[in-house]
């Protein structure tokens, strides 16, 4: 595979040659204020009670935009790649990327075992919904003051289905009177954005904020029309009293956004002449709609320029006060209205022309372009897929309630209950097409046999997906699944010592129905004649839905010590068991004909070990933690139409260290990771294996300079090699992506920044459908984009 590696030790080079001519002095006063302020950042998410980095018993980080815009996001999860212990394959485009925590798997897709949220609430309560992955739902904006996350077992009794970790978005308030605005440009991509956010105090104890962004274009892959348009807008207002405050809030959000999926390109990374596996994608402006049946078999349209297509209304509020005798109460709600569409292409084969022609057609069977009906002879062409899917009822209700009382200034006790009930309501209406292998605006393809028989009609040869099996992939299903978890915390410190419980026992229930593909003669397109795709037409078969009826229960517990043996060194240790209860993924295979489901098929378990170290110099600090973890899966993915039944061991070494060199700042983490498929009851073959896309070392380094009228930084973000598959054949080349910005003060309020995404073009695969090298050497896989640079013109006010 061709890959650019940039030399790690350039990071140790630069801090070498800055640290030359600096006054000692002056660089000891700067870097032991920036350390300390490090450890000593209090942490919210995922903790009973408010404390520092240096003071927990758990592995948690604290960004700030600034610290993020060093690695130049071009997606909300990119953003999340500078997070120790996390792999995030951010390559889907603005949603649907799927992201791990210390080698906890990912099977299927999405974030499984790790909960995003947002203001202390989950974006969803299911992370790897079946193409309603949970960062869909959300976007990164200039409204987040700090991206919190944890990582390890104290996550499982701090939120329900997050036994790996939690990822938590905190908003701006109002608090510091400020505000922004900004536009970027992509400069060699069509983007245009532009951000904005302002917050102030109305009165003494009245104080609110407001933001967003709005945006359009092709985005950074050539899709032949504008394929990124929309925006959000988030708004909160809080009344401060005396001994709390409650705040309401708002967002809406709706944004169109290009959904990349699995693609051609050599199995070394090497892209296929026409089309680039880093800029192109099957996506053409001469194919942007579909007819299928709707989950009610009535002929309707898709609009594949829809993308991935949130639309998001959320209102919510929290409300927190201290209370007489030592108390505290602290109350968060939202309710959600939640739908949207997932249209996105997909090579299901890349294969010779005349092959695939008389696969369908017959012997003899040849190819011609659908717009021109000029005959097709070139070697290669794709078999497309239509993953559309319209996400019907996404809404939801949580409610988050504690109730916590200190005992002394060391030592408190909390009390909580949870709930909430999350829809899950949608269809799958797919078809299938022959595109060629193309990457600029690729023409449809129509069959056409020997005899002159027509099998195709403008592209399309099939409604629904014959290829991959009669009952796939035409699905709706109407499911609610509600949560209720009483939990309880409690913290002390004896000397230099603190410890930490904590017990969290979930409870549920799944109630609705689902039904598959049936084939019909439907004359689609209402012309009088049947052609040959309308004589099979796959729908719904709604007179034989099944249906969902089924409980779940698990207890979680997390136990954890911090001993501070001096005021710059800590050690932490930590045992966990927690629990993930299964949702949609589960239909269509592992829901009995009664709609029950078998207890060890609901609940998937994750057994979890911790031992940590945090150590401030300074100028200098780190936090290692050695982590061992046991985890059940069962699990189902789409692309394949398989299902897993599973257990993995993963241990390994997470570790976040920051440096400050007067205006320098270095941050950096790695993470090890040995993982192993210890068992697996459908495919025992995989036993003993690496599960896929699992790499032995991830690790991101950045480093940061600040001078009187600006800032630049630099970041390095990399794993080594990793197989495609869980059969540990076909296996990926590591690769560093580097990433760059400038900053500078055209005034004391207005900056212009250049940013560069991927500075070296580096190929980097995160996935691929294939787990071994095919005949024709052509595999089917997602790579990080090419090099995108844009320019931002922001101006700050207050």
């Amino acid at each position: 595979m061709t890959t650019h590696n940039t030399p790690l030790y350039l990071i140790s080079a630069l801090a070498l040659a800055v640290s030359q001519g600096v006054h000692a002095q002056q660089q000891d006063q700067n870097s032991q204020v920036q350390a300390n302020k490090g450890l000593e950042t209090i942490v919210v998410t995922g903790v009973p009670r408010r404390t520092t980095i240096m003071a927990s018993s758990v592995s948690v980080s604290s960004l700030s935009l600034e610290q993020v815009e060093v690695s130049t996001p071009r997606s909300t999860a990119e953003a999340f790649r500078i997070i120790p212990g996390i792999r995030a394959e951010s390559t889907g485009g603005e949603g649907n990327a799927n992201i791990a925590v210390r080698g906890l798997p990912v099977a299927s897709g999405g974030a499984k075992f790790l909960q995003l949220q947002e203001d202390g609430l989950p974006v969803l309560q299911y992370g790897d919904i079946a193409f309603g992955n949970a960062d869909i739902f959300m976007r990164l904006d200039n409204t987040v003051q700090t991206i919190e996350s944890i990582r390890g077992g104290s996550a499982s009794t701090a939120a329900s289905n997050a036994p790996g970790g939690i990822i938590n978005f905190i908003s701006k308030n109002g608090e510091n009177e400020s505000g922004s605005v900004s536009t970027t440009l992509g400069l060699d991509y069509d983007s245009v954005r532009t951000d904005f956010e302002y917050g102030t105090y109305l009165s003494d104890s009245v104080r609110f904020h407001v933001g967003g962004f709005v945006r359009q274009g092709e985005g950074p892959r050539e899709t032949g029309y504008t394929s990124n348009k929309g925006g959000q807008i988030k708004a909160n207002l809080t009344k401060d009293f005396e001994n709390g405050y409650v705040r309401i809030y708002y967002k809406h959000l709706d944004d169109k956004s290009v959904g990349y999926l699995p693609m051609p390109m050599y199995a070394n990374g090497d892209s296929i002449p026409g089309f680039d596996a880093q800029s192109d994608t099957p996506h053409s402006a001469l194919f942007t709609k579909t007819v299928r049946l709707n989950g009610e078999n009535q002929i309707s349209s898709g609009d594949i320029r829809d993308g991935m297509n949130p639309n998001v209304d959320s209102i919510g509020f929290e409300a927190v006060f201290d209370l007489d005798n030592d108390w505290r109460i602290e109350n968060r709600f939202r309710k959600s209205a939640v739908s949207g569409n997932f249209n996105s292409l997909i090579p299901a084969q890349v294969g010779s022309a005349t092959s695939i022609a008389e696969s369908i057609g017959g012997a003899g069977a040849t190819l011609s372009n659908a717009n021109t009906g000029a005959a097709f002879n070139d070697d290669l062409a794709m078999r497309i897929h239509t993953f559309d899917v319209t996400l019907n009822d996404f809404d939801s209700i949580v409610n988050d309630f504690k109730l916590t009382k200190s005992l002394d200034d060391d030592t408190s006790i909390t009390f909580g209950y949870y709930a909430s009930t999350q829809n899950i309501a949608m269809s799958w209406l797919w078809n299938s097409y022959l595109m060629e292998l193309k990457g600029d605006n690729a023409a449809l393809l129509n069959v056409t046999a020997a005899d002159g028989t027509a099998f195709s009609d403008n592209g399309l040869y099939a409604y629904g997906t014959p290829f991959w099996g009669s009952d796939c992939c035409q699905r709706d299903y109407d499911t609610e699944y509600d949560t209720r978890a009483p939990y309880v915390a409690f913290s002390t410190k004896l000397g230099d010592v603190s410890i930490d419980a904590s017990a969290r026992y979930d409870s549920g229930e799944a109630r609705g129905n689902y039904a598959g593909a049936v084939t019909s003669t439907v004359d689609m397109n209402r012309d009088g004649e049947i052609s040959v795709p309308e004589q099979n037409v796959a729908g719904i078969d709604i007179t034989n839905a099944s249906p969902v009826n089924y409980d779940w229960n698990y207890t979680s517990y997390s136990i954890g010590a911090n001993y501070q043996i001096d005021p710059s060194l800590a050690t932490f240790a930590r045992i966990s068991k927690g629990g993930r209860a299964n949702a949609d993924r589960l239909l269509f295979g592992k829901v009995r004909a009664d709609g029950s489901v078998a207890k060890e098929d609901a609940v998937d378990e994750v057994n979890q070990y911790e031992f940590g170290v945090k150590k401030r110099f300074d100028s200098f600090s780190v936090f290692a933690t050695a982590f061992y973890a046991e985890t059940e899966e069962q699990n189902f993915e789409a692309t394949s139409q398989t299902f897993f039944d599973r257990e993995y061991e993963a241990k390994g070494i997470e570790i976040e260290s920051t440096y400050f060199i007067d205006a320098w700042d270095f941050r950096g983490n790695l993470t090890w990771t040995d993982a192993e498929i210890v068992k697996d009851a459908l495919t025992p073959e995989v036993e003993g294996n690496t599960p896929r896309r699992q790499a032995d070392l991830i690790y991101s380094l950045m480093a940061r300079y600040s001078y009187e009228k600006g800032a630049a930084g630099v970041s390095f973000i990399g794993t080594t090699d990793a197989y495609a598959q869980d059969n540990n054949d076909l296996k990926f080349d590591g690769y560093t992506q580097v990433n760059g910005f400038v900053s500078y003060d055209l005034s004391e309020n207005l900056s212009i920044a250049l940013n560069v995404n991927n500075l070296f073009d580096t190929v980097g695969i995160t996935e691929a459908e294939e787990g071994s090298i095919p005949d024709n050497n052509i595999i089917r896989a997602r790579t990080i984009n090419g090099r995108t640079t844009s320019l931002t013109l922001k101006y700050l006010f207050n």
